[in-house]
């Protein structure tokens, strides 16, 4: 079983990107946990212990800027290892990037 945690930076600010909800589901669409960034822009775990298979975070970003070209942030990704998983995700009101973290 795997673990996942997650980063939002507000690269504009150059800070942490506080209060973003952010849901973890499956490929298929099935909730499957759901939290908001802390002070740090971090949220250290979501889903609990995770298997191996296709997965997607929403991070609900209209909320963090008050005018955003991409309200929702979606990122798919695969766990297909057993290991601890993070998924950064860096923003600005006009665009963002993700990465496999660490």
């Amino acid at each position: 079983m795997s673990t996942l945690s997650t980063h939002v930076l507000d690269t504009a600010a150059g800070l942490p990107a506080t209060g973003v909800r952010v849901v973890l589901e499956t490929r298929s669409g099935t909730p499957i946990d759901e939290s908001v960034t802390d002070h740090d822009g971090r949220i250290g775990s979501l889903g609990g212990e995770l298997a191996a298979g296709d997965y997607v975070l929403r991070f609900a970003t209209e909320s963090h800027f008050e005018h955003s070209f991409f309200p929702e942030v979606v990122v798919v990704f695969t766990i297909s290892d057993e290991r601890h998983h993070h998924v950064p995700v860096l923003l600005s009101p006009y665009g963002y990037s993700t990465y496999r973290g660490s």
